[in-house]
């Protein structure tokens, strides 16, 4: 049915169309009763007796009519014309993304804005149970104020609002807009798996399109877009969408890493909820923090890639890795180079990025890649630095050699990189390299796979890494490196809760006999840093012990780290973030290296970016065990800014965390204090969590703060003095910024504490 000027629906009279698809026609209308132009949408004639058609347009109508967000299109009125119902809707002047996007990709800054509105509009939606399942950019309206609003619940399904499982699959729409039961509900190209499978979909597949229409903003095509319809649907559940040629720096890999998760295969891989993926775009858009690194990467910047296992046997990966590890353990000892930390490298095992995104990603100049050939006793290796940006291949060589030389090829390998990239070696620098901290292929695949443990951040894994460190001291007693990691294993358990003065005792046992066999070793003063400090209230001693980890290997991400955070604890504001900055250079891509510059923010009360800075920590990867921290960390900050709900829904997830751990603990403490539960909270403060939170300065502020809310006033003392004595002296976040500790300032007691601490 095509209207003619001048119709008249009910009281609309109609001026022009507007356009046409698969579920009706748009018209230009005039509403004389309140004076103003509505865009009606109208079923065809042709379909009125199309029973599904019209439930699925009544349904639109009541899904969106249902909603009343600014970037949710609204809808004023549904009535019939001659049997055909129709839609009152708002009239937008503007144009939609898809007539955008035709000039090409977006600017960053215009790519995060929409996005960032589009997820609100989502959430909002979703909270009332509907999805949209036809998520594009012609869907997705652009006003002349660019407001963007989301159109055509034309799809949209009404599901639980609490869960994301599976629903009630409805008839399909296929490209030409007809309808055929159990084929295809949504638009190829944007659909997710789930969808393209003809599949239940649910609020995580609106995720799914959002990614591919966040990928389009930014590359100028959409990411599975093939020749023909099958070929889109075969890329759409087996490919990965390549990577992004469009603007470098921090926003735009952000951006793309945010698209990416997005667009995972199995749902369970995506985003959990609409929310969450706007507050990662948030956290993107408020985290001026995190634009530390220059655009054009140092000239002398470099990634060692996973080295590739080509043996037969792929239990030799832990050979390739130990090799991997080796080499970027040599190069950071050299004070001219920057290089990315092995936990960031490994990120990109299997990745099929090209080397330049992987640089632009790390801002890096020069990428080391290679293989391991194992057969045996037999051991071929293969290494080539390449220039990123021209993919010039500086030097390549092959080494071949038995097992029992590995350690010498592995420091040929990185001496002719130093060469090759023209750095001189002071004496100190050149004998470090010759340096050999193990020399047991078996014993180093042990402190491998322990060190792996230890970053899980739980008890099991924790016993599982003493039990391979155990093995590995069988093989070599007394080896430094093997006891250091004994030691960080043994503090790791004080600091999670499930170790008390005799690991700590064992922690500094440890760590004190590896730097007697080893003095320069960082990782013997890595533990007894954190024991000084952390434990001890020997904050001299722990500065001292890192700027000694750090002498010998100036690019060792966790002495940075942790000496950002106790110049934080120390009111040292402008050290910390330098440090901290240094950390995320080297580590980009690891959750816990954000957690110190976060608290840089933090302390100095920039709420919102610290904020910001944990929820892109954790958007990294979510399968990173340090993702649970930082997440458990976030939660006093939701407190602070008011963002109860938020909290409270934050401490729900932390809670489900397995196997659970102190900093879930301890946010659960948190929730209790700002509601008011007195009861759970003696519940929860076993003997055990106050002998951990007394040893450890931060967690004693956790329950300072928490007495403090809840009006103790003494036992916000007591503990808020266990904090200062252990090391917690940045008066001024004390006496001044924490919003909890108010009720305190002026009490006589805390003015002499803070006296204290100022000293």
């Amino acid at each position: 049915m095509s209207l003619a000027q001048g119709t008249h629906l009910g009281p609309y009279e109609i001026l022009a169309p507007i356009g046409a698809g698969g579920m009706g026609e748009v018209y230009r209308a005039h509403d004389p009763r309140l004076g103003r132009d509505v865009a009606i949408k109208v079923l065809p004639r042709v379909f009125a007796d199309d029973v599904e058609r019209l439930r699925r347009f009544e349904q639109e109508a009541r899904a969106a009519g249902s909603l009343n967000h600014p970037n949710i299109l609204s809808i004023y009125d549904i009535g019939t014309h001659e049997g055909s119902p129709f839609l009152v809707m708002e009239l937008l002047p503007g144009q939609n993304l898809a007539e955008r996007l035709r000039t090409g990709a977006l600017p960053v800054d215009a790519a995060l804005d929409l996005a960032t509105q589009i997820a609100q509009g989502l959430s909002a939606a979703h909270q009332q149970g509907i999805v949209h399942r036809d998520l594009k950019p012609a869907n997705l309206f652009i006003t002349t104020g660019e407001r963007l609003k989301i159109l055509d619940f034309g799809l949209a399904k009404q599901c639980p609002a609490t869960s994301p499982g599976p629903q009630t699959e409805l008839p399909t729409q296929d490209l030409a807009g007809s309808t055929q039961a159990g084929v295809l509900l949504g638009t190829v190209g944007y659909m997710s798996p789930e969808q393209a499978r003809g599949q239940p979909a649910d609020k995580r597949s609106d995720i799914f399109s959002f990614g591919c229409v966040l990928y389009e903003m930014l590359g100028g095509r959409p990411p599975f877009s093939r020749g023909s319809v099958a070929e889109t649907l075969s890329a759409i559940l087996t490919e990965q969408p390549p990577p992004l040629g469009g603007p470098s720096g921090p926003v735009a890999s952000r951006l793309e890493r945010i698209a990416r998760r997005c667009m995972e295969k199995r749902p369970q891989d995506r985003f959990g909820s609409a929310a969450e993926l706007w507050s990662a775009l948030e956290g993107v858009a408020q985290a001026p923090a995190l634009e530390t690194r220059p655009q054009e990467p140092p000239d002398r910047s470099i990634v060692v890639l996973p080295f590739e296992n080509l043996s037969p046997d792929p239990g030799n990966a832990f050979f390739a890795d130990g090799l991997t590890e080796e080499i970027i353990a040599d190069l950071s000892k050299v004070r001219a180079l920057r290089v990315i930390s092995r936990t960031s490298a490994m990120h990109y095992r299997g990745t099929t990025l090209p080397l330049p995104a992987i640089a632009r990603e790390l801002n890096v100049r020069y990428v080391l890649e290679g293989s391991v050939r194992r057969a045996g006793n037999n051991l071929r290796i293969t290494a080539q630095l390449i220039e990123a940006a021209t993919d010039g291949h500086l030097w390549a060589e092959k080494y071949s050699g038995t097992v029992d030389d590995v350690f010498d090829m592995q420091e040929r390998v990185s001496r002719a990189i130093v060469e090759a990239l023209k750095v001189e070696l002071t004496p100190q620098e050149s004998r470090r390299l010759a340096d050999r901290p193990i020399e047991n292929a078996y014993a180093f695949e042990c402190y491998l796979k322990a060190r792996r443990e230890i970053l899980r951040f739980d008890a099991p894994s924790l016993e599982n890494a003493l039990e391979y460190l155990e093995e590995g001291l069988r093989v070599l007693p007394d080896n430094p490196l093997l006891l250091a990691g004994v030691g960080y294993a043994h503090i790791q358990r004080v600091n999670i809760g499930v170790g008390q003065e005799e690991s700590l005792e064992k922690a500094e046992a440890f760590a004190s006999r590896a730097i007697y066999l080893a003095p320069e070793l960082p990782q013997g003063h890595l533990v007894l840093g954190l024991t000084a400090i952390l434990h001890r209230g020997m904050t001299r001693a722990a500065i001292e012990h890192y700027k000694h980890a750090l002498a010998a290997e100036p690019n060792n991400p966790d002495a940075l780290r942790w000496l950002g955070m106790f110049c934080t604890y120390l009111g040292k504001s402008h050290e910390a973030l330098a440090l901290s900055n240094r950390a995320v250079a080297i580590d980009p891509m690891s959750p816990r290296m954000f957690v110190p510059l976060a608290y840089c923010h933090w302390h100095d009360g920039r709420f919102e970016a610290a904020l910001a800075v944990l929820e892109h920590a954790g958007s990294i990867n979510p399968n990173d065990p340090s993702t649970k921290l930082v997440r458990a960390i976030g939660v006093p900050l939701l407190f602070y800014l008011g963002r109860d709900d938020e909290a409270a829904a934050l401490v729900e997830s932390v809670e489900k965390d397995e196997p659970p751990t102190i900093f879930g603990h301890l946010s659960v403490l948190w929730r209790c204090a700002f509601s008011g539960d007195r009861k759970k909270i003696s519940t929860l403060l076993t003997s055990e969590v106050l002998k951990t939170c007394r040893r450890d300065f931060e967690y004693s502020w956790d329950l300072a703060c928490v007495y403090a809310k809840l009006g103790d006033a003494d036992s916000a003392l007591a503990w808020l003095e266990n904090a200062v004595e252990l090391g917690f002296l940045n008066h001024r976040f004390l006496a001044e910024i924490d919003p909890v500790l108010a009720p305190l300032r002026g009490d006589p007691r805390f003015e002499a504490l803070m006296a204290r601490a100022r000293e």
